[in-house]
């Protein structure tokens, strides 16, 4: 195994008290909408593309204006996160420190172009990263990110962490192993390795190792 690729939400913090802040600023502001979300409907699509999101998080708005509120949403988001910041779970910073000692970490995020940066300009984590990748800079599902970060960096067997149903099918789309994150926000029964904490990665890891060995032995 020669690299980890990472979903943020759900996996290495939680943002949701920062993100239904800005996002109820801009709602409230809103003629049409003039209400607030609360932290439970964000917890729900969570890791959604964005179309899906906006679908059940705005549905009576029709297309066009449910893009443009997502869009003015998510550029204040941005804002918020890079002076606010999340919650990391606990031991994030100490295990990616160890963990990035002996593999490539990277972070793939079904997120708008400045989250993953805004994550990193608070907390100070992009040292530990190689490179990460999103669908507001490509355009491309989860998937054909986690290929196209692969391919970037000649990653031949890494696997994916993530939180939700969404993760584990782009895992299975790449054609990669998936670790489920089972503290995040999703419910996922398919998945090959499960962690209840962040800070047990590196156990987990190791023992994807020795089995890798143990096949190529036998």
């Amino acid at each position: 195994m020669n690299g980890i690729i990472f979903d943020l939400d759900g996996t290495l913090w939680d943002s949701i008290d920062t993100v239904v802040d800005a996002w109820n600023n801009v709602l409230t502001q809103n003629k049409q909408l003039n209400r607030e979300i609360t932290k439970d409907d964000l917890r729900q699509v969570m890791g959604l593309p964005f179309d899906q999101l906006g679908e059940k998080l705005l549905p009576e708005l029709d297309k066009d204006m449910r893009a443009e509120i997502i869009q003015a949403c998510c550029d204040l988001e941005n804002s918020y996160l890079a002076k606010q910041g999340g919650v990391l779970y606990e031991n994030v910073e100490h295990t990616l420190k160890m963990l990035s000692s002996k593999y490539k970490l990277f972070i793939v995020s079904n997120c708008q172009d400045g989250y993953i940066e805004a994550f990193y300009k608070y907390h100070g984590l992009e040292k530990y990263f190689i490179d990460y990748e999103n669908p507001g800079r490509t355009g491309l599902s989860k998937g054909e990110n986690i290929k196209l970060v692969m391919e970037r960096n000649q990653l031949a067997s890494p696997v994916y962490v993530g939180d939700t149903v969404g993760d584990q099918q782009a895992a299975r789309e790449a054609g990669i192993p998936f670790i489920f994150a089972a503290y995040g926000f999703g419910e996922v029964t398919d998945y090959e390795y499960s962690i209840d904490q962040f800070d047990v990665l590196a156990d987990t890891i190791k023992e994807i190792e020795r089995k890798s060995v143990s096949q190529c032995e036998s």
